[in-house]
């Protein structure tokens, strides 16, 4: 029997309860949210029992608005033989960015990992090498945090009329 994103949502929900919320499809990919510290819980259940042994990708994103969820992970997984895809959501504070890592699940996760930890400041705990990948070691910031201003505000080269607007 072929995975469809309705019975993938049966199966989780029969697993996990009420746990999983924030149930969506956009685009035809089934969406959800679960706890941070039942990420593992949840991508261990995908991969043995649903066949989703394949992470297409591990992101971050910042919402500084969301008090207690600033920082969220995104995962996209695949199934292969069933050719279906899902995305979970985790949400953690931005005092306390801990997220158990998903190396040991799937090899991918590694870099992956490491770019979220050294772009959006998550401690992917349990992580075998958690340094930073792209930017230099000395930064004492995340820069894809909306923490800061884009441009300085006084500088004149920038200016609208500059650009014909």
């Amino acid at each position: 029997m072929a995975l469809t994103n309705e019975t993938i949502q049966e199966k989780l929900t029969e697993k996990f309860g009420e746990q999983l919320t924030e149930w969506e499809v956009p685009y035809g990919m089934l969406t959800f949210r679960a706890p941070a510290e039942m990420n593992l819980k949840v991508l261990q259940h995908l991969y043995d029992a649903m066949g989703f042994q394949f992470m297409t990708d591990l992101t971050g994103v910042h919402f500084p608005d969301r008090k207690g969820e600033e920082l969220s992970v995104v995962y996209h997984l695949h199934n292969l033989v069933d050719n279906i895809r899902l995305r979970m959501k985790i949400y953690v504070p931005v005092e306390k960015p801990d997220v158990y890592t998903a190396t040991k699940l799937f090899s991918t996760a590694n870099w992956m990992e490491r770019e979220t930890y050294d772009f959006f400041g998550f401690n992917f705990v349990g992580h075998p090498n958690l340094i930073r990948i792209l930017n230099v070691d000395e930064m004492d910031y995340f820069p894809m945090r909306k923490e800061y201003q884009m441009e300085d505000p006084t500088r004149v080269d920038k200016d609208d009329e500059m650009f014909g607007r």
